[in-house]
């Protein structure tokens, strides 16, 4: 095995800022749509809102686990250049690899949230429709 350098796990952690700068902005736009979405459900409670609700609730818990594995994989970098830093070179290569799943399966929920959102798009799309 290879010595990992200490650059390596450092090259995450300007991706990894720009991933949870965009994922501030889909939360915080989120957060005013819920707000939104409230106002409207207590002046008229229609189906239409329970589906738009339903899918903002499925959205937040993305972005939440998004957010999540987003921090533990800057974390896992930190502990692979810690350990770098200290040679145990193992210690380093597992971190390291583990942090990048992590960023995997934060941009996988990134991908599902996307998803979610296009379906948010649909219920009104099939509400203009019915009407």
């Amino acid at each position: 095995m290879t010595a990992l350098s200490l650059s390596t796990p450092a090259l995450l952690f300007p991706a990894v800022s720009l991933l949870f700068l965009a994922y501030t902005n889909r939360f915080l736009h989120l957060a005013s749509l819920v707000r939104q979405l409230h106002r409207d459900w207590v002046e008229r409670q229609d189906d239409c809102l329970r589906a738009q609700i339903e899918n903002m609730r499925r959205r937040l818990a993305l972005i939440r686990w998004m957010q999540l594995l987003g921090a533990v994989s800057i974390l896992l970098c930190v502990v692979a250049m810690v350990a770098v830093m200290l040679e145990a070179n193992l210690i380093g290569w597992v971190s390291f690899f583990t942090a990048l799943l992590f960023m995997g399966a934060s941009l996988a929920c990134l991908i599902l949230e996307i998803w979610c959102s296009g379906g948010a798009l649909k219920i009104l799309l099939d509400r203009v429709e019915r009407d």
